[in-house]
């Protein structure tokens, strides 16, 4: 069976969004697979504090938040690319292009 015939800006715009759902389902099960090891059922006399946050806040949800925008800030800058859409119409004076002759 042939490839299919898909514009470039499609097949990008899928790896894209394959990426960014993939950044987003690591970042939901680190932080809540953390959360939950090390936040519930504890002791709260073990309660320690980093930067003011309880440190289970802090190493499951400020640092995995930084991360995400540090590599999503790269991910922009880097792997995403501008893609040519087709020729721009030339300027109607009527929006819809009614009345032209």
């Amino acid at each position: 069976m042939p490839p299919p015939n898909e514009d470039p800006a499609v097949r990008s715009a899928r790896r894209e969004a394959v990426v960014t759902f993939a950044i987003f389902g690591v970042a939901l099960v680190y932080t809540i697979g953390y959360c939950a090891m090390y936040g519930y059922g504890r002791d709260p006399a073990s309660l320690k504090f980093v930067f003011g946050f309880p440190d289970w806040v802090f190493w499951g949800v400020v640092v995995p938040w930084v991360v995400c925008v540090g590599v999503s800030y790269l991910f922009g800058a880097v792997f995403m690319t501008d893609d040519q859409l087709g020729v721009d119409r030339e300027d109607t004076d009527d929006e819809f292009g009614i009345g032209e002759e």
